[in-house]
């Protein structure tokens, strides 16, 4: 996360959370076991349908696979399960990105003009407060928009220096929890900021020199 920027967590629909994949089942009343801390085994779906010791749908790592010998409409159900595990998925990532931003002293702020769409289901700011008493716009706020896959968009404009920086520490935190890509991108700096800012990134270099 940086300053003038907007930034998306590309979510892919092969890869699923564990626990809201457990959420999900359990939401549905479907049966499953788990191997390991990468295979979950669906062993029930709430159907009249024996499959005599064999999975109904299984999810290893990234791999969906539905077994279609006992179950010939299978992939109605992992569509069926999709739809549970997104709905969940959009609070687990808007849970994440407020926990780890609150733990760098960032603090949550509603949307009030957020209006819910079919592709977007969430809109938060999350508010950072600079230490420097010489910042004169000491604070700066980043926004968040969750699509209904679960994949977050932030937009951010000018953060003061240690805003910045505590900004970078979530997001990279973020990006330890996500399976999935974070695509950046520069917004342009608006022209009262450019000298403010090439002064800041002049200070991190030389900084990094005396190291």
């Amino acid at each position: 996360m940086s300053r003038f920027e907007t930034s998306k967590f590309v979510r892919n629909n092969a890869i699923m959370n564990r626990e809201c994949l457990i959420q999900a089942c359990e939401q549905l009343g479907w049966k499953y076991v788990t191997h390991g801390t990468d295979e979950l085994l669906v062993t029930g779906i709430g159907v009249n349908q024996q499959f005599y010791g064999e999975y109904a749908l299984r999810v290893k790592g990234s791999d969906v696979t539905y077994n279609t010998y006992y179950l010939g409409n299978a992939r109605e159900f992992v569509e069926q399960l999709q739809s549970v595990y997104n709905k969940l998925n959009v609070e687990y990532s808007k849970n994440m990105i407020i926990n780890q931003f609150k733990a760098k002293g960032f603090t949550y702020k509603s949307n009030d003009k957020f209006v819910e769409t079919a592709a977007e289901k969430v809109s938060f700011y999350m508010v950072g407060r600079s230490n420097d008493n010489t910042e004169t716009e000491p604070v700066g706020q980043i926004k968040f928009t969750i699509l209904d896959d679960g994949t977050v968009i932030s937009d951010s404009n000018y953060l003061p220096d240690d805003v910045n920086k505590r900004a970078h520490a979530a997001m990279d935190e973020v990006d330890l929890h996500f399976s999935s890509k974070r695509v950046m991108t520069k917004k342009e700096v608006p022209l009262k900021y450019r000298d403010r800012i090439n002064k800041s990134k002049l200070q991190q270099i030389q900084t990094l020199n005396r190291k």
